[in-house]
C-alpha cells in the first residue's frame, strides 16, 4: 500500500481562498447581470442584495459537492494540489458524502472556526466537517523523475598540424 500524506491547514486554507475568490467573482457577476437586465439603481441594491447571496449560496453548494463527487476536487484544490478522498483506495466521496461535507461547513463555521483549526491540530490533518462526512484531505502524488547521468558529450575534433586534407 502506498502512504498518502494528509494535507495541512495552510494548502487547505489556500485551496479554500481561491474557491471563495471564484464565489465572490460569481457573485460580482450575477450583481452585474441584474443591474443590466434589470436596470436597478443604486437604492434597490439593497433589495438585491438577498437575492444575490440566495444564488451565491446555491452556486457555492452545488459547485463544491458536484466537484467533489466527480473528480474528488474543487478548482481551488486543482491549483492547490489537493483532494478530497474516502476509503482506503482513495476514490472521490460520492455525492451523498460531498453533500454531507458541504453543509458540515457550517458545523466548522459554527464553532468559532474551530472545526477548521482541527486540521492544523490533528495528527490525521482532518477537519471537523472531514469527521461528519467521513472524508480526508490529501496530497496529490506527484510523479518523480528519476535523475540519469548525462551521457558524456562527444570531444570537439581538433585540427592536427600538418593534416590539411589535401594529399
Amino acid at each position: 500500500m502506498v502512504e498518502t500524506r494528509p494535507a495541512g491547514f495552510w494548502i487547505r486554507a489556500l485551496a479554500a481562498a481561491v474557491d471563495v475568490a471564484i464565489f465572490l467573482l460569481v457573485q460580482a457577476s450575477y450583481g452585474a447581470l441584474a443591474h443590466l437586465v434589470w436596470g436597478t439603481q443604486v437604492r434597490d441594491a439593497w433589495a438585491l442584495a438577498p437575492t444575490l447571496w440566495t444564488f451565491t449560496f446555491v452556486f457555492a453548494a452545488v459547485y463544491t459537492t458536484v466537484l467533489h463527487a466527480l473528480f474528488g476536487q474543487t478548482i481551488g484544490k486543482m491549483i492547490a494540489g489537493v483532494r478530497v478522498v474516502v476509503g482506503e483506495d482513495g476514490v472521490p466521496p460520492g455525492f451523498g458524502a460531498s453533500l454531507l461535507r458541504y453543509t458540515a461547513y457550517f458545523a466548522s463555521c459554527v464553532t468559532f472556526g474551530l472545526g477548521y483549526a482541527m486540521a492544523a491540530l490533528r495528527h490525521d490533518k482532518r477537519a471537523l466537517h472531514d469527521l461528519i462526512a467521513g472524508t480526508r484531505v490529501e496530497r496529490l502524488r506527484r510523479a518523480r523523475v528519476a535523475d540519469a547521468p548525462a551521457e558524456p558529450r562527444a570531444a570537439a575534433p581538433v585540427d592536427q598540424p600538418g593534416t590539411s586534407g589535401a594529399a
